[in-house]
């Protein structure tokens, strides 16, 4: 592993997607996401995926450029057409648009199709909660997990997102439908580590903790065994209904990169429109108290809420570097290679995109 500081990469990555011929503002923006989410220990969404998404910009599957496009409009519910924009800047746009809409009505669905990989989804959900809203949103991907009782791919791992302000940190819940995604099982066998807990099976059936086992089998555990097979069609089922978009056979279909075409749905409700922030922030504060006093178990591990190790690793970041692959960092380096003049880079306000 190697150690850079966050202003280090995030040049690093501005410069990459500059000369991927992005926009100055789309490349910053898309820069700071990914290092954010590198610095909250997030690699696999963040500095991992720079050549994935500069692949897919040489490959015409993402557009430079492109806006999201309203297709209709119900009251507080609205429908998008990403024009396969960057996925990141599309969600980020869709996250900006039900906060405005939520301050109006309370509430917000909008529903956005043929749009791309929106790498770390907790992006959005800490910016909805920094500023004060509740999200819940998903996305549906690719055919990466048996359904329960398979063997062959058939269900994307659907990354679902609850998050909710609070005065101290907001509470962010950024998961997948699979007990460990793709990225973390690189990130892992790079490392040369095991999983904590089984996260797969082998190519004889046999459940294992080896990430690189389960890579090459590609049969992925659904977190929950059953549960989260089902939760990963329902989350596909109503993406794709209430974006009017593709759901994960459709993805399949078009045999192109990893999300490329996908639906996704953004929720995003204005808690300050019922009880207020007071009473808001004493309910979150009480079920954090509750949590922490929880009794240690024999790992003597503290109880953390949704999100909180995020915080703490972001601080160690800030302090001692982020940690990324070397051979990854090589890569990126590599990709931003000649670079241009840059004026300045922000610093990490605590404020994730």
């Amino acid at each position: 592993m190697a150690r850079v500081t966050f202003d280090e990469l995030y040049r690093t990555i501005l410069h990459a997607f500059l000369r991927a011929g992005m926009a100055r503002a789309d490349a910053e923006t898309c820069a700071r996401i990914h290092t954010e989410s590198t610095a909250d220990g997030v690699p696999s969404h963040g500095i991992n995926r720079v050549p994935r998404f500069v692949n897919y910009v040489h490959a015409g599957y993402i557009q430079l450029g492109a806006k999201p496009q309203r297709i209709r409009q119900f009251g507080a519910l609205e429908v998008y057409d990403g024009q396969r924009a960057p996925g990141q800047l599309n969600a980020l746009w869709c996250t900006d648009r039900g906060m405005e809409v939520a301050a109006q009505q309370g509430i917000a669905l909008l529903g956005l199709r043929n749009t791309n990989h929106w790498m770390r989804g907790g992006s959005y959900g800490w910016h909805a909660a920094n500023n004060g809203y509740i999200m819940i949103a998903w996305t549906n991907t690719e055919s990466c997990m048996p359904a329960w009782g398979g063997k062959d791919q058939r269900l994307g791992n659907n990354p679902f997102i609850i998050a909710a302000p609070r005065p101290g940190g907001p509470v962010v819940l950024d998961m997948a439908m699979s007990q460990y995604s793709y990225g973390k099982l690189q990130v892992t066998r790079n490392a040369g580590q095991r999983l904590p807990f089984a996260g797969g099976f082998d190519r004889e059936g046999h459940l294992t903790d080896d990430p690189g086992l389960i890579e090459e089998s590609r049969r992925i555990l659904p977190m929950g065994l059953w549960k989260g097979s089902g939760f990963a069609i329902m989350l596909d089922l109503l993406a794709a209904i209430l974006s009017e978009g593709l759901p994960t056979n459709g993805i399949d279909a078009l045999q192109s990169g990893s999300c490329v075409g996908c639906s996704q749905i953004f929720i995003v409700i204005d808690p300050r429109k019922l009880g207020g922030e007071e009473a808001n922030a004493q309910i979150a504060n009480s079920i954090i108290d509750y949590v922490h006093a929880s009794t240690p178990n024999e790992d003597g591990r503290p109880t953390d809420y949704p999100g909180e190790g995020a915080i703490r690793r972001r601080e160690r970041s800030m302090r001692e570097g982020l940690d990324v692959d070397e051979s990854v960092w090589a890569e990126v380096q590599a990709l931003a290679a000649d670079r241009l003049p840059i004026d300045s880079a922000p610093q990490a306000d605590g404020e994730s995109l």
